[in-house]
């Protein structure tokens, strides 16, 4: 517990050097007017070509995949700003994995990019985590991200509407068909959301089953539309 609090301290030690002598790129260390230069931003693997608007994957033309068709998600669409591949994956992985929080405005950035302004959401839900995780890590890098976005779009950020309430093993270590039995009945809402707009954040988007777990619950509750707002999504074939 001690060495999270002294990585958040060296977080905003270091966002205040920033302010105060310039900012450096996060990714080439060169000096840069905002967190990624403009080669480096330029360089990343963005979301080109048409894709399915439901679930963000690659397409021939930008219409709803036949997967989707045939097995419509609890989500309306989803809002993915790049694809899950260096040097996303290595920023996504210092945030979660060695509590780089500065890295959440960055990556905070480069979702909302993506989002149209005159469409927003009733309410942001981020990612929820087990309790037994949250102890484990010290913070959900998922409300990190919707924090950032909640500020700059003013859109209140509800991170108790959901309650993970399994604690579930790892999606990623299981097998693409059993993550959706994994995930299920993982989540609790007991709110009234009848009429809502909601915005789901989370930071990789994969099968898409842990999100559309979610999404049915809060579907249950009443939502009429559900966004997944994702930083990186995973491309078929990746591992």
């Amino acid at each position: 517990m001690l060495s999270i609090f002294c990585s958040i301290f060296l977080n905003y030690r270091l966002k205040i050097v920033q302010l105060l002598f310039g900012r450096n790129c996060f990714l080439c260390g060169s000096a840069a007017t905002e967190d990624l230069c403009t080669p480096c931003r330029d360089s990343l693997p963005h979301i080109s070509g048409p894709h399915c608007p439901v679930c963000a994957l690659p397409m021939e033309e930008a219409r709803v995949c036949g997967a989707c068709l045939a097995h419509p998600p609890a989500f309306d669409l989803t809002l993915a700003a790049v694809n899950y591949a260096f040097p996303i994956d290595a920023l996504l992985h210092s945030l979660k994995y060695r509590t780089n929080l500065a890295l959440a405005p960055v990556l905070a950035d480069l979702l909302l990019a993506q989002i149209d302004k005159a469409v927003l959401p009733d309410f942001i839900v981020p990612m929820p985590l087990h309790a037994v995780r949250l102890r484990e890590r010290g913070f959900n890098q998922a409300m990190e991200i919707g924090r950032q976005i909640s500020k700059k779009l003013d859109v209140p950020l509800l991170p108790a509407l959901c309650r993970r309430v399994r604690d579930t093993a790892s999606q990623t270590r299981l097998p693409w068909k059993e993550r959706e039995k994994n995930i299920r009945n993982a989540f609790d809402c007991e709110e009234n959301l009848d009429g809502k707009h909601i915005a789901i954040v989370d930071d990789v988007m994969t099968t898409g089953a842990t999100l559309n777990e979610l999404a049915r619950v809060l579907r249950k509750c009443g939502a009429v539309h559900i966004s997944a707002w994702v930083v990186a999504r995973t491309l078929p074939g990746t591992p």
